[in-house]
């Protein structure tokens, strides 16, 4: 399935998704058990935050072999990230990934707090993760060119799905070439947990 086809089918199931949560409804789709012979053949890869709250295969309202979903807290483009979406690019034959943001990441805030206050509150562990998001953010914190707080981390959000996008693109000369051969579309997008709409920001 060639990328705009497969955005296409994201947009379409995230329609489902939120018509059936702001109407109330039940939010139901056919699922058919994977069958270890035949493989997996997803359409879509999802580079997305592990927040409990954006479960990509119900954003997108998909079954079980839909998509390929690689979730880390800040939908950071890592080492292992990025060598999990090499794999599914290269032996699945995907060739649309979306870097997958949404609103009130944690992973954000502890970042943006971390700049502007004390970046000593948080674990190793955790400042692992900071420290990665910290190169999207800091430009953006650095501006200030926000209207209060929660724009600012809005902003600091974007920046950082679109740093991740540039990742791939930049740190992977596998995935670049299979852009440059028209194989793969990379893009960035947002997921509003106030909405539920996915906003695709169009081709990087």
């Amino acid at each position: 399935m060639n990328a705009d086809l497969a955005l296409q089918k994201l947009i379409e199931g995230n329609q489902r998704y939120v018509s059936a949560t702001t109407d109330g409804a039940e939010l139901t789709t056919t699922i058919k058990r994977a069958s270890a012979d035949e493989g997996q053949k997803p359409f879509a890869v999802i580079l997305g935050c592990s927040d409990s709250r954006v479960p990509a295969e119900l954003v997108f309202h998909r079954g079980l072999g839909d998509l390929f979903v690689v979730r880390v807290a800040g939908n950071i483009a890592a080492p292992s990230q990025i060598g999990s979406i090499e794999f599914a690019c290269q032996n699945f034959g995907t060739e649309l990934v979306v870097v997958l943001g949404h609103s009130h990441c944690g992973a954000i805030k502890a970042t943006v707090d971390a700049l502007i206050s004390d970046p000593e509150s948080i674990s190793p562990n955790v400042a692992s993760i900071v420290d990665r998001v910290t190169p999207a953010v800091l430009p953006v914190v650095a501006k200030q060119e926000h209207a209060d707080h929660s724009d600012l981390i809005h902003n600091a959000m974007r920046a950082n799905v679109e740093h991740s996008v540039m990742n791939l693109q930049l740190r992977s000369p596998e995935l670049r070439n299979l852009i440059d051969e028209g194989k793969l579309k990379i893009i960035g997008a947002e997921y509003s947990i106030e909405t539920g709409v996915v906003d695709f920001y169009g081709d990087d």
